[in-house]
């Protein structure tokens, strides 16, 4: 390691806790998408004033976007002293709901024993913030290098990234003329490269039925025992099946080398009443069941095959159940992404993991998509890879935190990165 540049690192270790604190106190929620605009323009201020030039962006049109909530992204670009190639940190804005169960308040950003505790923290503020210091140090410690670096902060990830990644990929953002390496410091832990994700497919099925009085069910017909035949299905037959594939892909944790699936939500008959109802519902059997599924697939499962395998069960309970009728609803579907080992933004990122932790790093796959997606299917751009700070398992859940030490240790691994990629030193 670069004597000088992880002295300029460890220097701004009160820099990057108040920053990170800095960015989770801006309660960046999705959905619906809030202070977008706020956070992209707090990283534009910061990195403006220390020569990036900036581009906010909002994503006109793509979902959620709205005049009350819309979808703001920043880009800034720092120009080096020569010609050279682009290296990009992207990082995601937006976090998901909070939830219960909290000992720390959520937008509060608390440090206590080397740990942020917040929404966001490890999901991916901490990883943004170091990006950010990493880029910074280098700077000052390399201020003839060659190429640009370009740090963005993107929408809507959380929700599909059609607001952020896929917006700027489709404008050309992520061009491999225009940036050749990409890292995402999504929270992988800081001693593990992920080249990749599973794929994923979302579908709404609903059951018909018809409406009747409930004393009398027989004059009618029960969309909700129709979505009871559907579940069973699944629970015999996909269910079993899927748990029997395993992929080739590096996927963590280990239940997730295999297919899966969640039933993400499940609504039927009468509409869920306010809290402060304290009626009695109506007495009808229902005439609507509807499921949204969350199908997640391996690298080895054409598209195609996973749709069929549940519209097959579907047609079956069809052919053989009693008026049965069902509607499916695809809603989204996103390819798995694989970058190779030998990819250059690959073997950089590793040296660095091994001279900065003190040993080779392991290779993963996520078991859920990130905006690495459209980088590589829109974008068109292969070498980019998704390491940061934080530990993946504590994603979405209560309590939150990025570790100080851990924000650290990858920006040196980001900074080394830097050097290797931008002025032949490493």
């Amino acid at each position: 390691m670069h004597t000088d540049l992880a002295a300029a690192i460890e220097n701004r270790r009160d820099d990057l806790i108040a920053l990170t604190q800095a960015l989770i106190r801006i309660p960046t929620l999705n959905p619906p998408g809030r202070e977008y605009h706020t956070i992209c323009q707090f990283i534009a201020s910061r990195l403006e004033a220390r020569g990036f030039a900036i581009e906010m962006i909002r994503a006109r049109g793509t979902p959620g976007d709205s005049d009350t909530y819309p979808r703001w992204n920043v880009v800034a670009r720092h120009e080096g002293a020569t010609q050279g190639e682009c290296v990009h940190f992207n990082s995601h804005i937006d976090v998901v709901e909070v939830g219960q169960g909290w000992t720390h308040e959520p937008f509060a950003g608390t440090l206590q024993d080397g740990r942020i505790y917040g929404r966001g923290a490890c999901d991916m503020k901490g990883g943004l913030a170091a990006s950010i210091i990493a880029v910074e140090a280098f700077i000052d410690t390399y201020p003839d290098y060659a190429g640009a670096i370009e740090i963005s902060g993107t929408a809507d990830e959380e929700s599909g990234g059609y607001g952020g990644v896929a917006y700027l990929a489709e404008r050309g953002y992520f061009d491999p003329q225009r940036v050749q390496h990409v890292i995402i410091p999504e929270p992988l832990n800081k001693d593990r490269i992920c080249l990749g994700h599973r794929g994923g497919w979302w579908a709404e099925i609903e059951t018909h039925g018809e409406i009747a009085h409930g004393s009398m069910p027989f004059l009618g017909d029960c969309a909700v025992r129709h979505m009871g035949a559907v579940l069973s299905e699944f629970e015999d037959k996909l269910f079993p099946a899927m748990a029997l594939r395993r992929t080739d892909m590096p996927v963590v944790p280990d239940g997730a080398r295999q297919s899966t699936m969640n039933i993400n939500s499940i609504h039927g008959g009468q509409a869920e009443q306010n809290a402060d109802f304290d009626g009695l519902p109506a007495h009808c059997v229902p005439d609507s069941c509807r499921i949204v599924i969350d199908r997640r697939f391996l690298l080895e499962e054409p598209l195609d095959q996973v749709r069929a395998e549940v519209t097959g069960l579907l047609e079956t309970l069809k052919q053989t159940r009693p008026d049965f009728e069902y509607t499916l609803t695809e809603i989204n579907s996103v390819l798995p992404s694989m970058t190779d080992r030998d990819a250059p933004i690959v073997q950089v990122v590793a040296r660095a993991i091994e001279e900065v932790i003190g040993k080779p790093p392991d290779y993963v796959a996520s078991p859920g998509t990130y905006d690495q997606k459209h980088i590589d299917r829109i974008g068109k751009l292969k070498n980019c890879i998704a390491y940061g700070p934080g530990i993946l398992e504590l994603a979405h859940k209560p309590d939150e935190y990025v570790g100080v030490d851990d924000m650290i240790d990858s920006a040196q691994v980001m900074a080394q990165s830097l050097v290797s990629l931008l002025t032949g030193k490493g």
